[in-house]
């Protein structure tokens, strides 16, 4: 695994009232919706990238309002052949 580090003011900590561990956390989901809703990343990899499963990354797209199935006809066959 790599690991990164970023620096963030501790007033945009402060002011969304989230511990750094807690942010971490949120922003590694925040960005593995995103990348995920602009079909950057799969489903499988979005959900490896906010440490989740799949299906636990599912229900966290329902929380965000991204719809699960951003597949077109090709990767629906993909998908549906690797179960």
């Amino acid at each position: 695994m790599v690991q990164m580090t970023i620096e963030i003011p501790e007033t945009a900590l402060a002011s969304l009232g989230k511990d750094p561990a807690t942010f971490a956390r949120e922003m590694r989901l925040a960005a593995a919706v995103k990348w995920y809703e602009l079909r950057v990343l799969s489903q499988e990899r979005a959900a490896e990238l906010a440490g989740l499963s799949r299906s636990q990354f599912l229900e966290a797209l329902g929380r965000f309002g991204v719809f699960p199935l951003q597949y077109d006809a090709d990767e629906l066959i993909e998908e549906s052949q690797r179960g």
